[in-house]
């Protein structure tokens, strides 16, 4: 009965967008969208989402699809791009949901005939299938972006006024972040494209020649511009197997386990966006357990541990702020597996929950786990200890 009303409570939310203009349900979607990656638990938002993606998937009208002028002009970007919310985007990244009030922003307000002028004819060559004549057009159109936002964000009116634009379209403070960050980005393209060219197009372990080619690259980039390397970093860590080993480059250089020399070494950012990974799954795992995902939630809980693992081993954090966070975001990881266990009913002394796993956690002994589980009441003990099987409820 509860289900049958939240459908007919969400049909009727789908039938009030339908009377908004395109261009608020675009903005309503991209809002959206920015909570539910910040992890908000918002009533009714995912057969919102739902539908405003499928209108937009079904009109053409979202503004990052093929064939679309805005896909072009952004694509430099890519390479850095991440599916989070901009509050959670670290300075070597930029919010894909960013990219629909950036460019609202500079089409509606800022250079609105220069844009009305690139987008015809940009759709006319990308229909004619031109697309080496269609990414020099976007270039062009980059450069007089480039020039006019650099100019604004030069004074401090100039820059309130570009922070007050995109307020316009959306409620999220970090977007400002991200339209700087793309500015960066931008007028760095050539050596962050040079860089990307001469890493491997895949990475299985960082260590040994492939680590020392890393730093090598790294440094070079470095010399020629400090603000290249937090995206450099990005594109490095989406080239590993295991991005959580982008940590040896911060840790290499220091050759030592100090926190403090480690804090000290020219890659240093690298660990605190190994921290971010964490803050990253996370999310994740609130979304897995959220919608009954409990074999995903493993997953996601195996690669926290993992990275944990490697942060604590290659680095003596006790006492730095890089622990200090570590142990905030592994409290709230420890707080979400709890509470799914918890919903186990309390006679089940023959099941174990799938996230009760002692596989999970290697680097944490049997005994640790049983003494571990013994606070939170002896029928789960009992469970664990009468069968140790990985039996699921769910």
């Amino acid at each position: 009965m509860v289900s049958a009303k939240q459908d007919q409570t969400a049909e009727h939310l789908v039938q009030y967008l339908r009377q908004l203009a395109p261009q608020v349900r675009c903005r309503l979607l991209a809002e959206l969208e920015r909570l539910h990656l910040l992890g908000e638990d918002i009533p009714h938002s995912e057969p919102l989402i739902a539908a405003l993606r499928a209108e937009f998937r079904n009109t053409g009208q979202n503004h990052y699809r093929v064939g679309n002028p805005s896909r072009y002009f952004f694509e430099p970007i890519e390479p850095v791009l991440v599916d989070r919310a901009p509050e959670r985007a670290n300075r070597g990244q930029i919010a894909r949901g960013s990219l629909a009030p950036i460019w609202s922003l500079v089409t509606e307000q800022l250079l609105r005939s220069m844009a009305a002028d690139y987008i015809a004819d940009a759709k006319d060559v990308i229909s004619a299938d031109r697309q080496g004549e269609a990414r020099q057009m976007a270039r062009a159109f980059q450069k007089k972006v480039l020039i006019s936002l650099n100019g604004l964000l030069g004074s401090a009116d100039g820059a309130a006024s570009i922070r007050d634009g995109l307020m316009a379209y959306t409620s999220s403070h970090a977007t400002f972040d991200d339209l700087k960050k793309m500015l960066r980005y931008l007028d760095m393209q050539r050596e962050l494209e040079d860089f990307g060219g001469a890493l491997a197009p895949k990475i299985a372990r960082l260590e040994g020649a492939s680590l020392s080619k890393v730093l090598g690259l790294l440094s070079a980039l470095k010399a020629k511009s400090i603000d290249a390397v937090p995206f450099a970093l990005t594109i490095v860590a989406r080239r590993l197997e295991a991005p959580w080993e982008l940590l040896s480059v911060a840790t290499a250089p220091a050759d030592d386990r100090a926190a403090a020399r480690i804090a000290a070494s020219p890659f240093a950012i690298a660990v605190s966006m190994v921290i971010d990974q964490i803050e990253e799954k996370h999310l994740l795992l609130l979304f897995a357990l959220r919608n009954n995902r409990p074999v995903r939630a493993r997953e996601i809980v195996g690669e926290i541990y993992r990275i944990e693992e490697a942060l604590r081993t290659q680095i003596e954090l006790k006492g730095s702020d890089w622990a200090r966070q570590l142990d905030d975001l592994m409290s709230a990881v420890q707080a979400a597996v709890d509470a799914e266990i918890s919903t186990i009913p309390g006679d089940h002394r023959h099941l174990t929950h799938i996230l009760e796993s002692p596989r999970l956690r290697p680097d944490h002994s049997f005994g640790h786990k049983v003494g571990h589980m013994f606070e939170k009441g002896w029928d789960v003990v009992a469970g664990l200890l009468a069968g140790n099987t990985d039996q699921t409820p769910r």
